[in-house]
């Protein structure tokens, strides 16, 4: 197993639901620990010439109450600001994207270690959640957590992100994840049957077979 595909190991994951205004919410968690310092963490996932390099090019007015926008990807309005332990944003991607947060927790853990914890909360289409379970936006957010760490690490994201995205590490590392959530999904209280069904999809939706 590469490097690159144990990080899978060093996450956390959890499945919920919460009521929210527009009703019955999903939640998707993960948590894991950096040796890095809270303002380092904070740092690099605030600072938009850093997110460039680990995430996604984002523009926009990125104070509490702007807006922001992420290149090819979700955008909202910046919700909660607390340095540097907390930042909430609205997640809106497509047409009529319904109610989606994202919140992102930094814990001080000594004074080289930061416990980082990521919750995206949002009403689903129950066709989507029945189909897809929580690796639709897990698996996504497990490659985000890995390029995070590789930024704060020094390793850096692979030169070139397409052609990694083809490899063979990158399908390992995308089918262990998709399981992990299928895991975490039966945890939470899903039918194994179910989670079996999920994880199935999501995997072949992340990792066609050529």
């Amino acid at each position: 197993m590469s490097e690159i595909v144990d990080q899978i190991n060093h996450v956390h994951r959890e499945v919920g639901t919460r009521e929210v205004a527009d009703g019955e919410a999903r939640t998707v968690l993960l948590r894991r620990t950096y040796d890095a310092a809270i303002e380092d963490v904070w740092d690099a996932c605030t600072d938009p010439e850093r997110i460039s390099r680990w995430f996604l090019p984002v523009s926009g007015d990125l104070k509490l109450g702007g807006h922001y926008q992420l290149t090819g990807n979700a955008g909202g309005e910046i919700l909660r600001c607390e340095p540097p332990r907390l930042l909430a944003v609205s997640w809106l991607f497509g047409e009529n994207p319904g109610f989606s947060e994202v919140e992102v927790r930094l814990t001080a853990e000594g004074g080289e270690r930061t416990v980082f914890e990521l919750e995206h909360i949002a009403v689903v289409p129950p066709g989507m959640w029945d189909q897809f379970g929580p690796g639709a936006v897990g698996v996504g957010w497990d490659g985000a957590l890995l390029g995070l760490t590789l930024h704060l690490t020094g390793e850096g994201a692979p030169a070139d992100p397409e052609a990694w995205q083809a490899s063979d590490e990158a399908r390992e590392f995308m089918t262990r994840s998709s399981e992990r959530w299928g895991a975490a999904y039966e945890a939470s209280g899903a039918p194994a049957e179910v989670a079996v069904a999920t994880t199935r999809a999501t995997t072949e939706f992340y990792v066609p077979k050529g």
